[in-house]
């Protein structure tokens, strides 16, 4: 049996969790919501996979705008916690514990969707394009997959050596370097607790592709087409880029 991958591990996410999930990151998820609806054009009963759902914070809002949404995510306490959210919402979500590099879905989608750079944290490339090519089939031939992820370029423009800052009753400090000729960004997360002083660190890297790169990538993982845009508005990839967002079709 392999050894479990940092991601695969519940005690990482029942500790980072909060740290990485944020308010700001559930405050922007109305509107991350409403632009994947406006760009897949997808209409009430609609159905759409979020593939490495997490807590649920774009799942719910997704739902709130009346679509059928699957979210899909390897840790049980995430999806717990997704489902929480929507019953506070009133809203239904089908919540699937599943390793995208292995899920078959049972339907296909009308659109899918892979955000906050849940992306390269694999063990080999091969992994990575096992999970795209997870997702391409899981879509109706058509279907839209919109995808936002740390880029090389944007990792290279705004790399910093490490910050500090305080967050769920937490002192967070964070280091980071380059792994290799900028093929990943390596991550140090240390944790102090506020109240009783005790400390936690986990290291990961997470692989960096350029943005054509990876278009490469999910061209030849079942897609048809791929676009590359700075942001939900597809304002243009470029120097000013505040993100990646790839909007493709199968």
């Amino acid at each position: 049996m392999s050894k479990k991958q940092w991601f695969e591990k519940e005690a990482f996410w029942l500790n980072y969790g909060p740290i990485m999930f944020d308010s700001s990151r559930w405050a922007e998820a109305p509107t991350v919501a409403e632009s994947i609806c406006k760009i897949a054009g997808l209409s009430e009963g609609a159905s759409i996979l979020d593939a490495g759902c997490g807590p649920g914070r774009i799942s719910v809002e997704l739902a709130l705008n009346k679509l059928a949404v699957t979210g899909v995510d390897l840790m049980q306490p995430f999806l717990d916690a997704a489902r929480e959210s929507a019953k506070d919402e009133g809203v239904e979500l089908e919540l699937i514990q599943a390793d995208l590099r292995t899920f078959k879905a049972k339907h296909k989608f009308d659109a899918a969707v892979n955000l906050y750079t849940s992306f390269g944290y694999c063990n080999s490339i091969e992994e990575d394009i096992q999970i795209l090519k997870s997702i391409a089939e899981s879509l109706k031939d058509g279907g839209f997959f919109i995808m936002e992820c740390l880029s090389r370029e944007n990792a290279v423009r705004d790399f910093i050596e490490g910050e500090w800052f305080e967050r769920a009753g937490k002192i967070v400090l964070t280091e980071f370097s380059v792994e290799g000729a900028w093929e990943g960004l390596r991550s140090k997360w240390i944790l102090i607790d506020q109240k009783d002083g005790s400390r936690m660190e986990h290291v990961f890297v997470q692989r960096l592709y350029s943005a054509v790169e990876l278009k490469r990538l999910l061209l030849a993982s079942g897609f048809s087409t791929c676009e590359i845009y700075g942001d939900f508005d597809f304002s243009p990839y470029n120097e000013k880029a505040r993100t990646m967002v790839l909007v493709c079709r199968k």
